[in-house]
């Protein structure tokens, strides 16, 4: 009879553990909602140091938006600034920041296109300067809009630039002109 009082579903002890498991299942320790308020706060920091077209694009409700502007007007070596970074961050918790974080990211996406298009750019420039004909011949092969002549006499300038340790006028101009007619292509 003993046995059967042990392992009987009425035990209240037994209640009482699987009544624990389920607790402890959703318990979040103190060091981990710190650091929850911690990256809310990064997101918050984040997100007021955009530009105004960027800020535009994030998905806020009128409440937080309101931070963000005061966040953005308050000097940033007064401790308020600070106050205000940690009121963005509570605002966070407070939402579902999936939707933040995903415009955030397609901004940064948008700026590293951006670069790798400035780097390809840099590279076009120097082959040119470096490569001579064989280069030009390839960037009019991909953009036909531009002028043989020019890229040569560019060429030739820079070079030129190079040998005297003169400002790189020719340079700068190169780049400007790589980067107009691709854009215009």
């Amino acid at each position: 009879m003993s046995d059967q009082k042990q392992n009987s579903p009425q035990d209240p002890y037994l209640e009482g553990a699987k009544a624990t498991t389920s607790e402890d299942e959703d318990f979040v320790s103190k060091t981990e909602l710190k650091r929850q308020a911690k990256e809310h706060q990064k997101l918050g920091e984040t997100i007021v140091g955009l530009t105004d077209a960027h800020v535009a694009t994030i998905p806020m409700d009128e409440e937080l938006a309101d931070a963000v502007a005061i966040a953005r007007i308050v000097n940033k070596k007064k401790d308020g600034y600070r106050r205000q970074l940690q009121f963005i961050g509570k605002l966070l918790r407070q939402r579902d920041t999936h939707d933040i974080e995903e415009a955030l990211s397609k901004i940064a996406h948008q700026h590293q296109a951006s670069n790798a298009a400035f780097h390809q750019l840099e590279k076009a420039r120097e082959s040119v300067i470096e490569e001579g004909d064989p280069a030009i011949q390839r960037l009019i092969e991909d953009y036909p809009a531009f002028d043989r002549q020019k890229l040569r006499q560019f060429s030739r300038q820079v070079k030129k630039e190079r040998e005297k340790n003169a400002p790189p006028k020719a340079f700068r101009e190169l780049f400007q002109y790589i980067k107009d007619t691709v854009q215009d292509s």
